[in-house]
């Protein structure tokens, strides 16, 4: 399939007279190519490496920017803290992270590998460099996976393989034999049918039920870049048809729209448009800008020659030459000339000499083959990962079920039994480790308890029993439980070729009350919130009722439930449509005690949160007021802010009364919401542009300083924290955004 956006060559090996065939014109190749031999001269055959060329270079660049933002080097030290007792999930269990300024030295060799590659400079050498370190980072922390940066790593792979150094490179300027070469047409064979791939799986992945049905990605169409859509469509259609309908079509069509020269222009605007949106809706680094840069791949390789060649004269030696035409290369298999008279006979002079395939064509051409059916073949194979198979397939990232499923958290509980007295105890969730993911993967839960029972017993803790209980819903389902509760997983069996025995069902049967759910919803007010649960028989859930939730009450949807009142000792039975009130600030335990699954829903108001929202109802309207001068009489002292303002030296004021600071904070920070989303473009480029500026100035002193420790040891303490101190330095902000940047940094929010 993507070998036929390779045309430009046929009227080079045709002679004026022959008819090109409808075949020909269409796919690149004739019928007869499907033999062996013909197919090997094929995915050998001469093409032009200027579209591989420019391709190599956005790749290397968008690598280059990718390792100081979603790789890490910018917070590599947070990342890994060197030396901290932290739970890691790596693929195996012996790859260990290095030292840290060791860890720098990695990313550092990962970063000149993806300049390399963008250089075209020592090219081979730079993709292993990049290759390697990437691949290693990327083993090391399951918990980062993703579909993208997955595909980085693949695309490394197939560069490392390819000659795509020999258009617009150092290496060309250095090697005559390599400037402006012929490539072999599998190197765009692959590439291309990598593309296609990660478009049309993704798009099969979509014809999940619960992706027609609307229920993945619900929460995006609110996003503001729908907001033209709102002028004519209702959200419920919006989320439907263009969010989830647009996204279904788009990835079963892209790849073949991108294919043939007629629908390509139709691609490129509409894939053009859905990775710009993806860019705004999704914090995936690079990942839009990627898929944009393989784009062009499609097209006619020599595309770049005729873009460049529209561009001033004077500007023709810094950008990619358009001229002469591709040298002979021995990496490609050339046909013999056609037969003919007059200017025929001089150009078959003038063609390179016919060759014949050799071993290392005919290997290169089994190797393309074998990789496209693996990549076909890899996001079905969860059959034989058995292990890794949760509610959703295999470990996420290579399947290429993009946004297929949503999740939502409600109760994560851990508890400890000492082995030897027998102590029962709890663990806050995420201690020691900073990542969330290990709640919904039972590889990395296995990995997470054997940690835990590794570092509890530095607390008096002997031989530790660990058991979770983890309440999930995935795509607007029930809440449930993801495993069981009563399997001890540090000794639980796991084995990434078995089925996961303490893995709970997904209760799929149920899935039909999600629209119940919408319509119960409905009817209850703005301060009034629900939580629906599914448990199953035998089980039962320990929950306890904050102090700020009044009136909170549990009714039972299906099956039969006893609720336990742990202070009053009093047990409840309850059965579908029945309903009991909830004492807030006690513990209470729900008992599934029907045959099958029973179904509840927990209604209740924040009553604390309700109070302080009419106070700043009241104060809104005594500040506007006082501003308008209706308001004739004095405030008193703790009111006297809504006035004046709160500077720096009242956020202590005892005077002042909480309820006014705080009614005051949140104005600031709703003006400072305000003004960031009326800042003009030029504001808005400023403050992005600042913020990663600093980033990247971050991750590249911190760099120095780690490879300086390397090279000549560690300085005295007071020099190394001035040095890091310096790292740090950021331009200065006010203590909503610095909030904000804290909450966004990675890792400090679990640490």
């Amino acid at each position: 399939m993507s070998i036929s956006s390779d045309n430009e060559n046929k009227q080079a090996t045709l002679a004026p007279s022959e008819q090109t065939s409808t075949v020909k014109r269409l796919f690149g190749f004739e019928k007869e190519d499907i033999s062996w031999h013909r197919l090997v001269c094929l995915l050998n055959r001469p093409t032009d490496p200027a579209s591989l060329g420019i391709f190599r270079f956005l790749f290397g660049m968008l690598m280059a920017l990718d390792i100081t933002q979603e790789r890490g080097l910018s917070h590599l030290d947070y990342k890994y803290l060197d030396g901290a007792p932290v739970c890691r999930f790596p693929l195996f269990n012996f790859l260990k992270p290095l030292p840290m300024d060791w860890m720098f030295f990695v990313y550092f060799v990962m970063f000149l590998g993806a300049v390399g590659i963008m250089l075209g400079c020592f090219y081979r050498l730079a993709c292993l460099m990049f290759i390697s370190t990437y691949w290693y980072v990327f083993f090391l922390d399951k918990t980062t996976w993703n579909n993208h940066s997955y595909l980085y790593g693949l695309i490394g792979f197939q560069l490392t393989l390819m000659d795509a150094n020999r258009y617009w490179s150092l290496d060309g300027l250095r090697n005559p034999r390599k400037r402006n070469a012929h490539v072999p047409l599998w190197n765009y064979t692959m590439l291309r049918t990598q593309i296609f791939i990660v478009y049309f799986i993704a798009g099969v992945k979509k014809l999940d039920a619960d992706w027609v049905e609307g229920y993945s990605m619900k929460y995006l169409a609110h996003h503001w870049l729908f907001e033209p859509f709102k002028l004519i469509l209702p959200v419920e259609f919006i989320n439907l048809m263009v969010v989830h309908g647009g996204g279904l079509i788009l990835d079963l069509t892209a790849g073949y729209l991108l294919f043939f020269d007629a629908t390509r222009p139709v691609a490129f605007f509409f894939v053009s448009y859905f990775h710009c949106m993806n860019s705004q809706l999704f914090s995936i680094g690079m990942f839009s800008y990627t898929m944009l840069a393989t784009s062009p791949l499609f097209c006619y390789p020599d595309w770049p020659r005729c873009f460049f060649g529209r561009f001033p004269e004077f500007l023709q030696p810094i950008l990619p030459f358009i001229s002469p035409p591709p040298i002979p290369s021995s990496s490609c298999v050339y046909p013999n000339p056609p037969s003919g008279s007059g200017e025929q006979q001089e150009e078959a002079h003038a063609a390179p000499k016919p060759t014949t395939p050799s071993f290392k064509h005919k290997f290169r051409a089994i190797f393309t083959i074998l990789y496209i059916m693996e990549q076909f073949f890899l996001p079905y194979s969860h059959f034989i990962t058995q292990g890794y198979n949760n509610w959703t397939n295999g470990l996420y990232g290579y399947s290429w079920d993009m946004m297929v499923h949503s999740r939502s958290h409600q109760h994560v509980k851990i508890t400890y039994t000492d082995g030897v007295t027998g102590d029962v105890g709890y663990l806050n969730p995420g201690v020691f480790t900073q990542s969330r993911r290990w709640k919904d993967h039972g590889d990395m839960l296995k990995q997470y308890a054997t940690c835990l029972s590794e570092n509890l017993p530095r607390f008096n803790i002997s031989d530790p029993e660990i058991y979770f209980d983890i309440w999930v819903s995935i795509n607007d389902r029930f809440q449930q439980r993801i495993f069981d509760p009563r399997v001890d997983i540090v000794k639980a069996d796991w084995s990434p070729f078995q089925t996961n025995s303490w893995l709970m069902p997904l209760l799929v049967d149920l899935s039909p009350w999600r629209t119940k759910f919408e319509a119960i919803e409905g009817t209850l007010d703005n301060q009034t919130e629900v939580v629906f649960i599914a448990d199953f028989p035998g089980l039962y859930l320990e929950n306890y009722v904050s102090e700020d939730l009044g009136n909170t009450s549990v009714q039972v949807l299906v099956g039969q439930v006893n609720v336990e009142m742990m202070d009053e000792k009093k047990n409840y039975s309850l059965q579908p449509g029945e309903k009991m009130q909830i004492p807030a600030g006690a513990y209470h335990k729900v008992y599934t005690v029907s045959e099958g699954p029973s179904c509840y829903m927990y209604i209740y108001v924040n009553t604390t949160e309700a109070e302080l929202q009419k106070n700043f109802t009241k104060l809104s309207e005594l500040q506007e007021k006082v501003r308008n001068g209706t308001e004739t009489e004095p405030l008193p002292p703790e009111l006297q802010p809504l006035i004046t303002g709160l500077d720096d030296q009242d956020s202590d004021n005892s005077v002042i009364d909480p309820v006014v600071r705080l009614f005051l904070k949140r104005q600031e920070r709703m003006q400072e919401v305000k003004k960031r989303r009326e800042a003009s473009l030029i504001e808005r480029f400023q403050r992005f542009a600042s913020k990663k500026y600093y980033s990247i100035r971050r991750g590249f002193l911190m760099t120095a300083i780690a490879l300086r420790n390397l090279a000549v040891g560690l300085p005295p303490l007071e020099q190394l924290t001035r040095e890091v101190a310096y790292a740090n330095m950021k331009e200065p902000e006010t203590e909503t955004s610095q909030d904000e940047h804290l909450k966004d940094e990675v890792g400090h929010g679990e640490l």
